[in-house]
This record gives C-alpha cells, sequence and structure tokens, in this order.
C-alpha cells in the first residue's frame, strides 16, 4: 500500500475547511470585519467595555438562543420563548410584589419554561403536529398569561433581586454583570451537551434524517420533548435575566425576541432543516446582532429599525450561503 506525501495532493489539502463550519466561520469573519468597522470609525468603539457591555445587553437573548439551537438542530422551530420569556418576567414580578421569597420565586420561575415546553414537545411527538402550529398557540397562551397576571408594568423593588441586578464582577478596569455569567454558564453546557453527550448525538442525527435515526433505534421522541423542554428551561432563565435587566416585568416585553433568535441561530450558522451547526455560532450570532445595535448607537443618526433592515439583510445572505452549501455537499 502507497502512500501519496502531502505535497503531492495539491495545494488546496492542507487549508480545507469542512463544509458544515463554512457558515459558522463566514460568521465569525462577519463579526470581525463589522467590530474593524466600528474601531476604525468611533475611537471608543475599541474599548473593552464596550464588548462586555454587547453582552450585558444581550445575556437574556443568549440563553434563549442556546434554546432554541436544540429546536433547531433536529428540524423544529419553537415560536413561545419570547412570550415564555415575558411570563416569567411577570410571575417573578408579581410573586415578588406579593411578598413570596425569592428563592421560592426563582424555583417556580424555573419549573414555569420546561413545563410548557415538555407539553408542546409531547403534543408534537405524540399527535404529530407540526411544531410551528404547537409553539405558536404556546405563544399565545404565554402571551395571554401576562396579560391576565396584570395588564401594566409590575416594578421589582426586592432587595435580592435589585441587588443581582445591580451586582458588578470587576475585570480590572471593566466589569460583567450577574447575567453574563449566567449566560456563559449555559452557553458552556449545552455546548458540552451537544458535543459529548448521547442527547447531543441523538439530537445531530435526527436533524439530519428522521427516519434514518428510527431505523437507528434512536429515542425520537423522547429527543423531541427533551429539546422542548431545554428550550422551555432557557426561555425561563431568559425571563429571569430580562427581569434583572429591567427591574419589571410588562405584559409587552419581548414582543419578537422569537424572531430575533431564530435570526441569531440562523446567523450564526445552524441550517434550519437541522442537523449541523454549533452553539459556538449561536454565540456569534447574538453578537453579530450586538455589533449592528452598538453600531447604529454610535452613529447617532439611525433609527433603530436599521437594524432589522440589517439583520433581514443578513439573513437572506446566510439563507443563500447554507444553501449553497448544502448544494456543494450534493
Amino acid at each position: 500500500m502507497t502512500t501519496t506525501p502531502l505535497a503531492a495532493r495539491g495545494p488546496r489539502a492542507w487549508w480545507r475547511v469542512p463544509q458544515r463550519q463554512v457558515p459558522v466561520l463566514a460568521t465569525l469573519a462577519l463579526l470581525l470585519v463589522m467590530y474593524g468597522i466600528g474601531v476604525s470609525q468611533y475611537r471608543a468603539f475599541s474599548n473593552i467595555q464596550v464588548v462586555f457591555n454587547i453582552f450585558i445587553d444581550n445575556g437574556f437573548l443568549l440563553v434563549v438562543a442556546v434554546g432554541m439551537t436544540f429546536v433547531i438542530l433536529t428540524g423544529g422551530i419553537d415560536l413561545s420563548v419570547g412570550s415564555v420569556v415575558a411570563m416569567t418576567a411577570m410571575v417573578s414580578a408579581s410573586l415578588l410584589g406579593d411578598g413570596v421569597h425569592p428563592a421560592l420565586v426563582l424555583l417556580i420561575a424555573l419549573l414555569i419554561g420546561p413545563a410548557l415546553g415538555f407539553a408542546m414537545g409531547c403534543v408534537i411527538h405524540f399527535f404529530d403536529i407540526q411544531p410551528f402550529i404547537v409553539t405558536l398557540a404556546g405563544m399565545f397562551f404565554a402571551r395571554g398569561m401576562c396579560t391576565w397576571i396584570s395588564s401594566t408594568s409590575i416594578p421589582i423593588t426586592d432587595g435580592f433581586w435589585t441587588s443581582a441586578a445591580q451586582e458588578r464582577i470587576r475585570i480590572g478596569e471593566n466589569f460583567v454583570t450577574v447575567s453574563v455569567l449566567v449566560a456563559l454558564a449555559v452557553v458552556a453546557v449545552a455546548a458540552y451537551t451537544l458535543a459529548y453527550t448521547r442527547l447531543g448525538r441523538n439530537v445531530y442525527a435526527i436533524g439530519g434524517n428522521q427516519q434514518s435515526a428510527l431505523l437507528m433505534g434512536l429515542p425520537v421522541g423522547r429527543t423531541k420533548i427533551a429539546v422542548y423542554t431545554i428550550s422551555g428551561l432557557c426561555s425561563a432563565i431568559g425571563g429571569i435575566l430580562l427581569s434583572f435587566y429591567t427591574l419589571s416585568g410588562a405584559p409587552l416585553i419581548a414582543i419578537g425576541m422569537e424572531l430575533d433568535t431564530i435570526a441569531a441561530v440562523v446567523i450564526g450558522g445552524t441550517l434550519l432543516t437541522g442537523g449541523s451547526g454549533y452553539v459556538f455560532g449561536t454565540v456569534l450570532g447574538v453578537l453579530v446582532l450586538g455589533v449592528i445595535q452598538t453600531l447604529i448607537t454610535f452613529d447617532g443618526s439611525l433609527s433603530s429599525w436599521w437594524t432589522k433592515i440589517v439583520i433581514g439583510g443578513l439573513l437572506f445572505a446566510f439563507i443563500l450561503l447554507q444553501r449553497l452549501v448544502g448544494i456543494r455537499k450534493k
């Protein structure tokens, strides 16, 4: 048996990138270019605190996007996440206003999302209903519960909540908040789960080809229920972090967050059809959205709606990139 020397394999052999990683690398390149533009245009943009502020302002979105990554990797979708975030914040604010102990409030808040996610996962699996319809119903239910709890904003004045919200963890001359640490912990746990556990392998297998996964004897139904439960848990954590960020609960808060979350996951390189994507890519997607918002804020002359316009253009570009990658695989 003969082997071909490395030098004789052609000039592309040493740098060839797996096609499934191309969208993630494209997102990373886009992020670096946008950050470079910001640094070249605005002197203060190079301050490391600007980067930390992007994490602070988008910590809750990052957590919710991690949960959405699990769902989209299986080829599903969860439209309820924004409403579950709002409902969690409303329940927390209402219970704290009634004098319930913060520890009990945290426990109740963390159970709301997984319970709804588990219920939706069961309906999707056992009744074989499209996730779009089931999670749309979950979205309306959770948003209706927000208005049922209160039609107006509920301020949070609890000592534990306010101290946790205002806590600053110093990193040299700069700082981050508790929410950033929680978000990074969720990212680490999710990345490990997808890369090194049986659940993670099942998630990728179902997204790649559900029928093949069934023939292989993988627990497709159990895995589907698990990912919607995980998405609900991440939404509940995101709701708590959002209540830290705003120190209030409002029935109309987080409207449209499900769309921002899906945008972050897709821009981060996860295929909408499932089977390919990384939590690291989702982090990059959230950072891209944050940098866009920060650039518009630094400019000062552009409307906040330009954020949506730019995100829409990026979504078109990344969907086309995913399609091209898919064609090349064939």
